[in-house]
């Protein structure tokens, strides 16, 4: 049986990579303070839960200690995290290594953002007793580790409604 994507394959050997490669793959966004605490953590792997706490501590431990004259990209394990820090949290994101770091730092940006008009200038209070309406607009961006939606005026739009509903 001949599929779209072994004819392409067929037709150049290279398309076949770029097609089953469209959106960008997220493993892991953490949100953390400086004491180490998680305020958000959204695995889109599996993980046991001591791998997780795990992970969290290692990410922690990586990016709260790094000079801030390098760069918000670092390796980890076999993938690379993004992060940026914002007052006194940390946006910590894991991907492929070979992803494109720019996207993600563009991405923690656009999420930053979001959170602050949603919430009218955002702390980490917000994020602790509203934790629900953080994960609800994390997934309205992300979904399965995908990028669902980059328009920050449509997420709002769609967060609104979801307000009204309540």
């Amino acid at each position: 049986m001949v599929t779209a994507l072994s004819l392409l394959h067929f037709v150049d050997p290279s398309l076949s990579v770029s097609i089953s490669r469209v959106g960008l793959q997220i493993r892991f966004i953490l949100l953390q303070n400086r004491q180490g605490k998680t305020r958000l953590a959204k695995y889109y792997v599996p993980l046991e839960e001591s791998e997780k706490h795990k992970v969290e501590y290692e990410v922690h431990r990586l990016v709260v200690n790094r000079d801030a004259k390098f760069t918000n990209f670092v390796e980890f394990r076999t993938h690379k995290v993004i992060y940026r820090r914002y007052a006194g949290l940390f946006f910590s994101v894991c991907v492929d290594i070979t992803d494109n770091e720019l996207a993600y730092l563009e991405c923690i940006h656009l999420f930053v953002e979001i959170l602050d008009h949603f919430f009218s200038n955002v702390c980490e209070l917000d994020l602790v007793f509203n934790f629900h309406k953080v994960y609800l607009i994390l997934d309205e961006f992300i979904l399965a580790g995908e990028l669902q939606e980059t328009s920050k005026r449509a997420i709002i739009e769609r967060m609104s409604e979801l307000e009204k509903l309540e």
